[in-house]
């Protein structure tokens, strides 16, 4: 209001009185009305590459390469903001969409020709030759990094900014942490049993302290194996596995997988840990426990069962 005052003034001093007070009448409306509808009002925001990007309005035409992203658009509200998916996007709510291709390797013809006011991409996508392309084509790219949980809320906050639903976007963030605090007191004062993680048996791979999958399993009463590792996903020699002997494997699976035990008795050096030998080689859905988004809180709850079956037994 006071930089709606000022403007009067210089124009009455200027000596254009009627066509500088319509002027500036026109401007005070005008802030008054970016104020009062969002949906007008220009967004800047940083990405996880260091990106400023902006927008002369919240996005309405979005297409995400990134699943968890996808999945934290639908949270907030904007899945009818969705104009395309990548061949990994599973949700029923995009099944009808076009798809665009891989997530890492997507089209960019087929983007473009879907005309969207905002794409989400991978920071480690093709040395990021994908944005180059189509920010040449004058589309706002905000590139996203999800690795831990607090990268996850972070996304979940610049998606609601960029889409003008921040209200929805406090609203998740608010919801998975009554979720995650209600894992977390379920498990307080439980014995914490080791834990391996399979990212892949061959070359096993396992999850990194930093990684939201080894905060989840801490947060549901489990203690990994690899908490001395400096890196994401690292690759582990088979020795030490053995060595650090955990006492439950938990293992994602797709729906097609129904013998891991038994392929892992089969298998050199996986058949030496006590846990494959004693049967606690426990699995569970990777669409699930995979996926950086506002799912984690159900992530935690299968991780809880997989660590703490006697908690699951008894409220069933």
């Amino acid at each position: 209001m006071f930089s709606g005052i000022r403007r009067l003034s210089l124009c009455v001093a200027g000596g254009t009185i009627t066509a500088g007070i319509v002027a500036c009448l026109i401007g005070c409306a005008a802030d008054r009305s970016a104020a009062r509808n969002p949906d007008t009002a220009p967004i800047e925001v940083k990405d996880d590459a260091g990106n400023i990007v902006h927008l002369a309005r919240p996005a309405r035409r979005i297409l995400s390469l990134v699943p968890s992203a996808t999945q934290t658009l639908i949270a907030i509200g904007a899945t009818g903001d969705l104009v395309g998916r990548t061949r990994y996007d599973n949700a029923p709510e995009v099944a009808n969409l076009p798809s665009v291709g891989g997530a890492l390797d997507a089209s960019v013809e087929s983007i473009v020709h879907l005309h969207p006011d905002l794409v989400i991409a991978w920071r480690t996508e093709s040395r990021g030759l994908t944005r180059e392309r189509l920010v040449s084509f004058g589309i706002p790219v905000f590139v996203i990094e999800t690795e831990d949980t607090t990268d996850i809320f972070r996304g979940v906050a610049s998606l609601g900014r960029l889409t003008g639903r921040d209200s929805a976007a406090t609203a998740v963030v608010a919801s998975v942490h009554r979720e995650l605090d209600a894992v977390r007191q379920t498990v307080a004062g439980r014995p914490s049993p080791s834990v391996f993680y399979v990212v892949y048996t061959d070359p096993p791979m396992t999850a990194g302290p930093r990684t939201f999958i080894a905060q989840l399993i801490s947060l549901a009463g489990g203690r990994s194996i690899y908490t001395d590792s400096s890196r994401l996903w690292p690759n582990v020699a088979m020795e030490e596995i053995v060595r650090r002997d955990p006492d439950i494997i938990v293992v994602p699976v797709g729906d097609s997988t129904t013998t891991t035990l038994d392929r892992m008795r089969q298998l050199t050096g996986w058949r030496d840990l006590r846990a494959v030998r004693t049967g606690h080689v426990v699995t569970v859905p990777d669409a699930v426990v995979n996926l950086p988004s506002p799912a984690i809180g159900k992530t935690a709850r299968v991780l809880l069962a997989a660590i703490h079956p006697e908690i699951a037994e008894r409220a069933r």
